[in-house]
């Protein structure tokens, strides 16, 4: 019955996706519906070619771990996608000519940036985020994931959400804001998806054998129930027509920016930091073999961080329009959330108390620790920057890119890679990585690219910052903007190599773990010899 109902469903868009296709206003609509008709008639013809097949039993009793696995896989994929993108835009930064006369406009840095950012933020880390929260769900509730295969909606629904935006930025279909929001349609498709991932993950909590709810699933279910919060308030459109990407924004001027930064800075609160938290407080514990430090404080990071981070925003907007009084609102508020980010950071760090001497053996852990580093200097300057005099040098500038960066690429980047280089020999059944060494050059390249980017960013912020001030004796401008950019120049080649060093790491982690699920030893398979324990170089 479920299959002729799956049938029906999938005909209904197939037909209404050809229909929209055919009356598309625009290409960026045009390709998405062509996208969906060729999806839903791929499944439709899957689902009609097994509909008298007899369905596999599924033991209930064991985790849903095929949905972790393509998580890891796509996690990996689309992180070294959105590695390389961003290392081509950092090239034609410093490079003009590299916006391609004939990739135009496809190619050119301004649909490419966003591109860049979802596909970084929203699919590496989005799938990192969906994989982790799946599996350490599963083994902290002793419970399979709740839904059946909800799961598996949610992991492919997702993944097309992320496909939709990046064609759609690349063909100039969006809602042209700060952020750039994909189309109104995506937004409601990833709304969908986004309460089916909220109803697999609270129902398996609920289901669960375990009394406690550890820590780490407190972080993930703030960060899904924020974030559907805020894409719901901040993607508030009504569409031109149902056969066009256009929309009209339901708030303008300052309330659009109000919300927006509302959303900007959450995002980065919930999405790229409470859901990180999540993954730290489970896989540093598990990798290190010692329990959390302090579970009391971690109680006490938790709460106080989601109550100080929804507060934070309005400090992207001083000297603008915003009242001083949410302006100032948003800096205090970021101010104090120095204290309980400082707190998770040395919870996590402290974690390691008497297993300190695994920083010279395990290269996983020395990511991990270094991840967390990141974590505790980007939540120092992250309120520096938000003081007012602070802001008024470092706002609009690359000191601002440089911060961004060195807590994405150090923190969620380095702890993400930690949590993929556990997950795959645990589900894939393997005794351990392929190469250890491997990681460890991986570690390398990846901790001096993210050293070289931020550095010069850091520098190139300031002095532009400087520039712009800059006044003569009768108070007139002495720099040109252009005088600021072409003084930039050696900075972002700088910029460019760092990011040549964090994709090369990442080509290097994905090697070693395909080598890891097709030639690394089986669980079952007895060791030829006992491996010495030799330090990670």
């Amino acid at each position: 019955m479920l299959d002729y109902v799956k049938l029906i469903v999938l005909g209904v868009i197939a037909i209404c996706a050809a229909i929209a296709a055919n009356y598309a206003r625009d290409l960026a609509f045009n390709v998405h519906m062509l996208i969906i008709l060729l999806l839903a008639g791929g499944l439709f013809l899957w689902t009609l070619r097994g509909i008298d097949e007899p369905k596999p039993e599924i033991d209930q009793t064991a985790y849903m771990d095929g949905v972790v696995r393509y998580g890891v896989i796509a996690t990996a994929f689309w992180g070294v996608i959105g590695f390389i993108a961003g290392t081509f835009i950092a090239f034609q930064l410093a490079f003009p000519m590299l916006n391609f006369e004939w990739g135009q406009p496809y190619l050119n840095f301004g649909r490419l940036r966003p591109l860049h950012t979802s596909a970084v933020i929203f699919a590496f880390g989005g799938n990192a985020l969906i994989a982790t929260s799946f599996y350490v769900v599963q083994r902290t509730s002793a419970a399979r994931l709740w839904g059946g295969n909800l799961g598996w909606f949610v992991f492919w629904g997702y993944n097309l959400f992320i496909v939709l935006a990046a064609t759609g930025y690349v063909l100039g279909g969006t809602q042209s804001r700060e952020y750039a929001e994909p189309e109104w349609y995506i937004d409601i498709w990833l709304t969908i998806v986004w309460v089916a991932y909220l109803a697999v993950f609270l129902g398996t909590i609920i289901k669960r054998k375990e009394p406690h709810i550890y820590v780490a699933n407190w972080f993930y279910l703030a960060f899904i129930v924020t974030v559907a919060m805020l894409h719901l308030l901040n993607n508030l459109a009504l569409p031109i027509s149902v056969f066009g990407s256009e929309s009209v924004r339901l708030f303008s001027g300052v309330q659009d920016a109000m919300i927006q930064w509302w959303y900007g800075h959450n995002a980065v609160g919930f999405f790229l930091t409470a859901g990180f938290l999540g993954m730290m407080y489970y896989f540093i514990p598990k990798q290190a073999e010692r329990p959390v430090f302090s579970y009391k404080l971690s109680i006490i990071h938790f709460w106080a961080l989601i109550f100080l981070y929804i507060w934070a925003g309005p400090h992207h907007l001083h000297y603008t329009a915003l009242p001083d009084w949410a302006s100032t609102l948003g800096m205090v508020m970021s101010i104090i959330l120095w204290m309980p980010s400082w707190g998770g950071m040395i919870n996590g760090l402290m974690t390691l108390s008497g297993a300190w001497d695994k920083l010279r053996t395990d290269p996983v852990i020395r990511m991990m620790v270094v991840s967390v580093g990141f974590y505790g200097m980007s939540t120092f300057e992250g309120p520096m920057m938000s003081i007012r005099a602070v802001n008024s040098l470092s706002h609009y500038t690359d000191w601002t890119i440089g911060h961004v960066h060195s807590g994405a690429l150090g923190w969620n980047g380095m702890i993400t890679f930690g949590a993929l280089y556990y997950l795959v020999p645990a589900l894939w059944h393997k005794r351990g990585l392929y190469s250890l060494s491997m990681v460890s050059w991986h570690f390398w390249l990846a901790t001096i690219g993210i050293v070289l980017y931020a550095a010069s960013m850091w520098v190139t912020g300031i002095m532009e910052g400087l520039m712009w001030r800059e006044v003569d004796a009768n108070g007139f401008l002495v720099n040109s903007f252009a005088d600021t950019v072409a003084a930039k120049f050696p900075m972002y080649v700088v910029r460019a190599l760092g990011g040549v060093l964090y994709v090369t790491g990442a080509v290097i982690m994905c090697v070693n773990l395909w080598l890891t699920i097709t030639r690394g030893q089986s669980k079952q398979e007895k060791p030829a010899t006992a491996p010495a324990a030799t330090p990670a170089e």
